[in-house]
């Protein structure tokens, strides 16, 4: 199996516009990347602004993975109210259609809300709300060419487990829908031990970042609390062909962010490398930590 390639999120960068960070980045040694959907950083909306950042991109030679959907409280696909949920799928699909125009291979959705204390009798509805417009959504992916990707959310919030996306997964009309697995989200929640296992077949990518078990710290991999080796034995035995997406803080100094990215990509290029040759020599113990 070749090496997993290991891109970089500008979200690190959400807080300028994204015109200003891609040479910092593809000097940095990144050819990857995801894009951020955040406000400041890319308005989805500005067709003009698409279409520039598309064209940097094209220059600088990187190549646009994925593009984040934008997520907030009002952007609920699962919503009761059927006005609500309306503008929340029109936002998406304005989201897919600037990604489309980035030439982007995956579109990666919150596929619930971003606010916890969800009525323990509404979830089933709000599933079905979901898996509904996900289905809309899906469609419209597919006729733009984007891999839509459903992502783990953070363990109070709606869809913040693993079963939560088999059961949406499962309820779609369309088996073109893929998981990308957010590692500090799955480590918050206590499924990344088993993670891998349970969704074989429908994992497309993986957000890495790393925490002690407490908070969403999005620290690289390696300084904190994640077992990454064990992690990525799991992926390298279930058969992963997709990409690392390092979705890290931005609240250090920029320079060191880009260190930091660095030697993120470093480390998992080593544990990967490291997994690899335990798996040919049969010597599952070793380890570079």
């Amino acid at each position: 199996m070749s090496e997993w390639p290991v891109g970089l999120s500008t979200g690190c960068f959400h807080h300028k516009n994204i015109l200003d960070c891609l040479d910092q980045i593809q000097q940095g040694g990144f050819s990857l990347i995801e894009i951020c959907s955040a406000p400041r950083h890319l308005d989805y909306h500005d067709r003009s602004a698409v279409e520039a950042a598309a064209r940097r991109i094209r220059e600088l030679k990187l190549e646009p993975y994925s593009f984040h959907a934008p997520f907030a409280d009002h952007i609920d696909i699962s919503n009761p109210d059927d006005h609500e949920r309306s503008r929340a799928v029109q936002e998406i699909l304005t989201a897919a259609e600037a990604a489309a125009v980035l030439g982007v291979g995956y579109f990666v959705i919150h596929p619930g809300p971003e606010r916890s204390g969800i009525p323990r009798e509404e979830r089933l509805s709000r599933l079905e709300n979901a898996a509904r417009d996900l289905n809309r959504v899906a469609r419209r992916c597919i006729e733009l060419g984007l891999g839509l990707v459903l992502e783990n959310m953070l363990p109070h919030l709606f869809a913040g487990h693993v079963r939560d996306l088999l059961w949406i997964l499962g309820s779609l009309e369309t088996t073109q829908v893929g998981i990308c697995l957010d590692t500090g989200h799955a480590f918050l929640s206590g499924d990344l031990a088993t993670v891998v296992h349970k969704l074989s077949g429908h994992l497309w990518m993986v957000h890495a970042h790393d925490n002690w078990g407490k908070q969403d710290d999005h620290l690289p991999p390696g300084e904190a609390s994640i077992d990454w080796r064990g992690l990525l034995g799991q992926l390298h035995r279930g058969g992963f062909h997709g990409a690392f997406i390092l979705e890290l803080s931005g609240n250090i100094p920029e320079h060191e962010v880009m260190a930091r990215a660095q030697e993120a990509q470093q480390y998992l290029r080593d544990v990967s490398r490291e997994v690899r040759l335990a798996d040919l020599s049969g010597n599952p113990e070793r380890s570079i930590r």
